[in-house]
Parts: structure tokens; C-alpha cells; sequence
């Protein structure tokens, strides 16, 4: 019985440890954040969770598991604070509320109120609606419906100041973003543009058959209702950029912060980013990242994140980016929505 007792005591150090470096690892803020994973609806009545961040007074603990990894925070606290302002998240295909934790909780620590929807359909536990003829439209309809839980509905509501919102998108997130600040892609272009130079999203769409790939079905998809309370968006990585044909962004009239990673393939920046660069021109500031590759705009990883989220290419430090990226976000909305 000795060997069952040695094995015992082996599992109990591993979990110990395990627990330990976990805790050492979570993501952690200067001042104390507050965090609360909320529950709405969407405009068709089906349940959209949202992950909020704020800030608060109360003591924070290292035991919020989120996303890519833990997060000090403290959970369901109070909001501190009056007239703050307010960015939403919006997460690429698959992500989820966690897949931009550490940006949500440097906002919160410079005092934003923080809402990342989890988009129904569409997300790492979900995939229905991805690549549907509806698909981008019910996007952004999910961030409108996220604006409308916080400023109405949130028990916080009151601390928002409502001309002032911002919001940020990654990915497939970025063009949701950018439809909300007043883009009209064409859907109807997808088509043409897989047969002429296939990309990732082409293979997706391929694989699972998408209505997208047919012309006349891709333009009933047309519909996108942009939110004047969005005042400004920073867009990463957007996705689909080559269905913003001449005078897609015409409309867009927010301050625009734009990255691209200059090792992303499945992004690619001559087929995605380009043309919304040259379509805002001097509206747009914007950050190109050596090294950096699509993923490479994910929250770092925790020890139990899955390595094709994780890796970056050569040396890229992923972490040290994000503290970069993450201020010059801050500072971006300080001067566009402060």
C-alpha cells in the first residue's frame, strides 16, 4: 500500500504546484478591478453573455478563470467611480469575453467600464452562425444590444457616461467594430475574391459550405445598423477587409486606431488591412507590429492555453507587445473619448 500512498502524495504536490503557479501567473492590475460575467439577450431574444470589468474599491483575488488564463479581480464588487467612460469588446471568430483580458483589465485600471459580449453563434463553445448568410450583421446587432444592457439595464448604468464609448475589435471583431462606427461591407464580393486569391477565411467558408460563397445569397447578408454612440473604434487584424469596396467607409466619422501584425497569414495586410488604411487615409492612426503574427493579438497565455492560440514566431514576446499595444490604446481613447 506504500506505492498508493507515494502516488497519493505525488498528485497532491502536482496539484499544489499546478495551483501555485497558476496564482503566480494570473493577470494582475495597479489599482483593483472589479469583474462580473453578466447575462442579456440578443435582438433575437437568445441569451448573450458578457464579461464586464471596472473599477472598484474592493480587494481582488487571483481566482477568476477566464479566457486564456486567471485574472485578479474582484468578483461582482461594486463600481467606483462617476461619469466613466465605456469601451466594448468585440472578439474574433471562436474567441469568446477572455480573448482580450489583459487589454479589458488595463482599461478598467485607467478607469473604464469594460463589456465584452460573448457573440452568439460564433464563439469557442458555439460555431452555428459563423460563415451564415446573417452571420456579420447579427455582430454587430450583438454589440448594439451590449450598449444598450449597459447604458439601460446593468446595475452600473448610472456611472457610465454616455458620450463617451469607444470600442475595439479583433479580427472578424474588427470589421463588426468597424460596421458599428458606420462601414457597408459588400458580402457579395466574398466570391469573387476567394476565387481570385483564396485566404484563410476562404478555406472556412469552403469547409463549411457557406451560403457567403454564393453571390446572390452573400448580399441579403447587406444589413448593418451602424451606433452613433460609438465615438471612436480601434480596429486589429480586421478580417473580410476585401469586402469594402470604394465608398465602404465613407460613413465611418469616428477617429480610427488600426494594427496589423507584419508576419499575419491569415490576415493578410494587402487583402484586409490595406484597403481600410486607404479608405480612412489620414483618419485612421495606424501600427504595424514587426514579428507579430494574427494570434499575436491575443491576451498572453496561461499554462493550460492551447499552443496554436500561444505561439508566436522567432522571438516575438508577446507579453511585452500587449503592454505596448495596451497604453497606446489607452492613450488613443484618452485623447478620442476623455
Amino acid at each position: 500500500m506504500k506505492w498508493i500512498r507515494r502516488l497519493l502524495l505525488v498528485i497532491v504536490v502536482l496539484v499544489v504546484g499546478f495551483g501555485v503557479v497558476m496564482v503566480w501567473t494570473a493577470q494582475r492590475t495597479e489599482r483593483p478591478v472589479g469583474f462580473e460575467l453578466a447575462r442579456t439577450t440578443d435582438p433575437d431574444g437568445k441569451p448573450l453573455a458578457v464579461g464586464i470589468w471596472y473599477p472598484t474599491q474592493a480587494r481582488t483575488w487571483p481566482t477568476t478563470w477566464l479566457g486564456l488564463g486567471l485574472m485578479d479581480v474582484a468578483a461582482d464588487a461594486p463600481v467606483a467611480g462617476r461619469s466613466l467612460p465605456l469601451v466594448v469588446i468585440s472578439h474574433g471568430n471562436s474567441g469568446g469575453p477572455g480573448s482580450h483580458a489583459d487589454l479589458a483589465l488595463a482599461l478598467a485600471n485607467a478607469g473604464y467600464i469594460v463589456a465584452a459580449p460573448m457573440h452568439g453563434g460564433d464563439n469557442y463553445a458555439d460555431q452555428s452562425a459563423a460563415g451564415t448568410v446573417g452571420w456579420l450583421g447579427g455582430r454587430t446587432r450583438q454589440l448594439h444590444a451590449t450598449l444598450d444592457y449597459l447604458l439601460k439595464t446593468w446595475p452600473g448604468h448610472a456611472q457610465i457616461d454616455p458620450n463617451r464609448i469607444g470600442a475595439f475589435g479583433f479580427s472578424a471583431g474588427g470589421i463588426t467594430v468597424l460596421t458599428a462606427v458606420g462601414a457597408q461591407p459588400d458580402l457579395a464580393r466574398i466570391a469573387q475574391h476567394c476565387a481570385d486569391t483564396p485566404e484563410a477565411i476562404c478555406n472556412l467558408l469552403r469547409a463549411g459550405n457557406s451560403p457567403l460563397l454564393n453571390p446572390d445569397e452573400a448580399a441579403k447578408g447587406n444589413r448593418y445598423l451602424p451606433d452613433a454612440r460609438i465615438k471612436a473604434a480601434v480596429v486589429a487584424a480586421p478580417g473580410l477587409g476585401f469586402t469594402l469596396g470604394p465608398g465602404a467607409l465613407t460613413a465611418v466619422r469616428v477617429p480610427v486606431q488600426l494594427w496589423s501584425g507584419d508576419q499575419d497569414t491569415v490576415v493578410s495586410y494587402a487583402t484586409n488591412i490595406q484597403p481600410v488604411r486607404q479608405a480612412l487615409g489620414a483618419g485612421a492612426e495606424f501600427h504595424s507590429v514587426p514579428g507579430a503574427g494574427h494570434f499575436s493579438f491575443l491576451a498572453p497565455c496561461g499554462p493550460l492555453a492551447p499552443p496554436l492560440l500561444c505561439t508566436d514566431q522567432g522571438q516575438f514576446d508577446r507579453k511585452a507587445f500587449h503592454q505596448s499595444m495596451n497604453a497606446s490604446v489607452i492613450a488613443f481613447f484618452e485623447k478620442a473619448i476623455r
